[in-house]
């Protein structure tokens, strides 16, 4: 049978990222993907989840990645307290890797710090933690040097690793370089940031794969199956071809 990772509605959601969780060039905090995969949430529920966005521009992982004197501080390890477990979220989307990969992290460095972050979240709380895989950009240069080491091959081999953590972590995963597709659309013109459909690309996925693991969300609705009253009138279509909706067929 098919898991079920959670089994009621959610109340709270904590983000915890870089600059596109933060909002990117989303052109209003309502279009960031954070707000609009909030939205989508509370339009199924019977109640709205409360939205904690903690992403910080120019993010890293951790104080030991190579990058850390010239990221957004404070690093993620130096803030779960504060900006995580103090909120006691229900779920938990993090969203590490761009930075860290552009920066130089050794892959088996953020993999490590990435299993203590989950480890020291559940030490104090026990959300639904979703991973997500690096969002796809195209100005590998953008910010160098500093954070002028990736490239789509290495934002590959971050994806793997955080899906193998997922895995391993008892986490769900979402792969973000699929759900782009390589389609340079949906990236600024900065060549690193989700624009407005990029942000509403990647909350529709994530979206997608808590609507495929969590019964909760479809909760509401289902409640209201044997209450919803009938609206649907296809008779003036279908009168157009000289059908009746439920006579037999006239020809």
């Amino acid at each position: 049978m098919k898991r079920d990772w959670h089994t009621e509605e959610f109340t709270k959601m904590v983000t915890l990222g870089e600059s596109t969780t933060a909002g990117g060039w989303a052109s209003s905090p309502e279009r960031c993907w954070a707000s609009r995969l909030a939205a989508l949430i509370s339009d199924v529920q019977s109640q709205p989840v409360e939205l904690v966005n903690s992403g910080i521009g120019a993010n890293v992982i951790s104080t030991r990645s190579p990058s850390y004197e010239y990221s957004g501080k404070p690093a993620a390890t130096e803030r779960l307290d504060k900006h995580v477990i103090a909120h006691a979220p229900d779920l938990l989307i993090i969203s590490y890797g761009l930075n860290d990969a552009r920066g130089g992290t050794p892959l088996e460095l953020f993999a490590e710090e990435m299993r203590w972050i989950i480890d020291r979240v559940r030490e104090q709380c026990q959300p639904l933690i979703v991973l997500l895989g690096p969002y796809f950009m195209t100005d590998f240069q953008l910010g160098a040097p500093q954070f002028g080491h990736g490239s789509l091959e290495i934002f590959h081999a971050f994806n793997d690793r955080i899906r193998q953590i997922a895995a391993a972590q008892d986490c769900l995963f979402v792969d973000l370089l699929a759900a782009y597709d390589g389609a340079e659309w949906l990236v600024h013109k900065d060549g690193c940031h989700a624009n407005d459909v990029g942000h509403l690309v990647v909350a529709n996925k994530i979206f997608e794969v808590l609507a495929k693991n969590c019964s909760g969300l479809a909760r509401h609705t289902k409640d209201m199956e044997d209450q919803i009253p009938a609206w649907r009138d296809e008779s003036t279509l279908s009168a157009d071809y000289g059908y009746e909706l439920g006579k037999p067929d006239p020809h």
